[in-house]
């Protein structure tokens, strides 16, 4: 998703953190609010809902009297980057990571709704912002969530990874009576995960242009016994990549015309050293080419 860049003056540009309680202010009731770093205070947000790419979850290690408290963070990119921080424990996120766990494609807007629940407690609800149908699964106590929380790390291997480091932030209302405030103390540093591998980023890339389908691509990886294309050598995906492209052109031509024009126009058209593959930029620019030649729109590439 490109994002348009607002120029002139603003806030620096730290992520949104929302924080996830089930409370009242003024007879109002509200179950998620921001902290305000400059004046040291919670602003309820009575908005429920929060719509975007969810692009990574990470694992961070919170101090709360003088014990360590491990945290969920949702990262979302939408009109500003969110991070929605809960307890690993929480019923929220428990409900989130049963529903984010079939979400069969994360490169599709979501929209996350805060439900509450008896006294303190806060569900999460999670929809198709498209269609706008609830994601469904049934609720299990004794799922395995730390198995889930690596899965849907898979599954977002392709998305954009933000530098996000929690200095921006001053420790938040529950944390202030334990932390000084010049500490700094590794507990308050998340580390930032690598960029996506290149063979995830262009099977995603590739997948994307041609529409290919998800359940598919999940089949090859199971079939190959791997949960992402990082896992596979570099052949695998080069035969998953070839998988895509003749299933897309199987109604357009005859499987040996389609073959020979793959071998010409795709492979034949960029350098086939490693790097140059596995960027998937030049690769991506010849597929798109071929993919024209068949509906018309211009003559085919010559190959080099």
């Amino acid at each position: 998703m490109v994002t348009e860049v607002k120029l002139g003056l603003g806030n620096p540009p730290h992520p949104i953190y929302l924080y996830i309680k089930n409370e009242e202010m003024g007879g109002e009731q509200y179950v998620w609010y921001k902290y305000i770093i400059n004046s040291k205070e919670k602003i309820p947000v009575h908005q429920r809902a929060l719509t975007g790419y969810i692009c990574e979850l990470r694992l961070t290690e919170k101090d709360y009297k003088g014990q360590d408290n491990l945290k969920l963070d949702i990262v979302i990119s939408a009109d500003e980057l969110y991070v929605i921080r809960s307890g690993i424990n929480t019923n929220f996120a428990k409900s989130f990571l049963l529903a984010a766990s079939v979400v069969e494609d994360f490169s599709k807007p979501l929209t996350i709704v805060v439900n509450p629940g008896n006294e303190t407690v806060v569900f999460c609800s999670l929809y198709d912002a498209q269609s706008k149908t609830k994601i469904r699964r049934d609720w299990d106590a004794n799922a395995d969530f730390a198995g889930m929380i690596q899965d849907i790390q898979s599954s977002l291997a392709f998305a954009t990874k933000y530098e996000i480091d929690d200095e921006d932030i001053l420790p938040t209302i529950e944390q202030r009576s334990t932390t000084k405030p010049q500490s700094k103390a590794p507990a308050f540093k998340s580390k930032t995960p690598p960029p996506a591998h290149p063979q995830d980023a262009r099977v995603r890339q590739i997948r994307t242009l041609l529409d290919y389908p998800v359940d598919l691509i999940k089949e090859y990886l199971q079939f190959q016994d791997a949960k992402a294309p990082s896992q596979l050598p570099q052949s695998k995906v080069d035969e998953l990549v070839k998988t895509m492209c003749l299933a897309w052109v199987a109604d357009k031509a005859d499987p040996y015309h389609a073959e020979s024009s793959y071998q010409q126009q795709v492979l034949g058209a960029f350098t086939k050293c490693a790097e140059g593959i596995a960027s998937g930029t030049d690769e991506v620019t010849a597929i798109r080419a071929w993919m024209n030649y068949f509906v018309g729109q211009r003559a085919p590439v010559a190959s080099r």
